[in-house]
């Protein structure tokens, strides 16, 4: 079977170089009601037997969106293990902020995932982001175990690559191997044995936008 990962459209947090993280939510921009309508209509061809999502607006609407650019007509069923990494008193504040307020944990979080320590600014750790997430991808590997299975799963871009890191057995130092995940990015991983091992068919695909991204498409 296999999941379909997508981060969020790009939000106004995003765009003003925020963290945004596992309880601050901002609305998506205008460019990204687009962008989602391109990734429904891309994948509108695609039989998929669940939709999930964060339950922050953020993903709840992406997920929506694509749902009905592609007519599927399924229920969005929100998944608390998909919510974006708790990152504490750093949430909301502007990545600048954060660099001088708390240098190590920003350091850490975008560099060195196996030393950063989330519990002293009251957010999560990599391990804890990683373990939701692997739940949440065995169980429904095991509910849907068809080979020809699809399920799409939508969530944002520090939580996706943590989990997405875990699932496919990356260490805590090398999680970020792949690179990161662009705003409303298409990311496939599959398991033929019930969500024991994953395997990355595509990374991070973002041709369908037919734009020119920016970099703040990458916060």
């Amino acid at each position: 079977m296999q999941i379909y990962f997508v981060r969020h459209g790009k939000t106004e947090w995003n765009l003003e170089e925020r963290f945004q993280g596992g309880h601050g939510d901002s609305p998506l921009l205008s460019q990204s009601l687009v962008d989602i309508k391109k990734l429904g209509q891309h994948l509108k061809d695609t039989k998929f037997r669940a939709i999930y999502a964060s339950p922050l607006k953020r993903a709840f609407n992406t997920a929506q969106g694509i749902d009905d650019a592609m007519n599927a007509e399924l229920p969005v069923i929100i998944d608390e293990r998909l919510r974006e990494f708790n990152l504490g008193k750093m949430e909301g504040m502007q990545f600048k902020v954060a660099e001088q307020k708390y240098p190590t944990q920003v350091d850490d979080l975008w560099n060195h995932p196996e030393r950063y320590d989330g519990h002293q600014i009251n957010g999560e750790n990599y391990p804890e982001v990683i373990a939701r997430g692997q739940s949440f991808a065995r169980k429904v590997a095991q509910k849907f175990s068809n080979p020809d299975d699809k399920v799409l799963a939508v969530s944002h871009g520090a939580a996706l690559s943590a989990i997405m890191g875990g699932l496919l057995g990356f260490s805590l130092k090398n999680l970020r191997q792949k690179g990161g995940l662009n705003n409303t990015s298409l990311t496939i991983l599959s398991t033929d044995d019930q969500g024991q091992t994953w395997h990355s068919l595509i990374w991070n695909e973002t041709d369908f936008l037919d734009r020119k991204l920016s970099e703040t498409d990458a916060l």
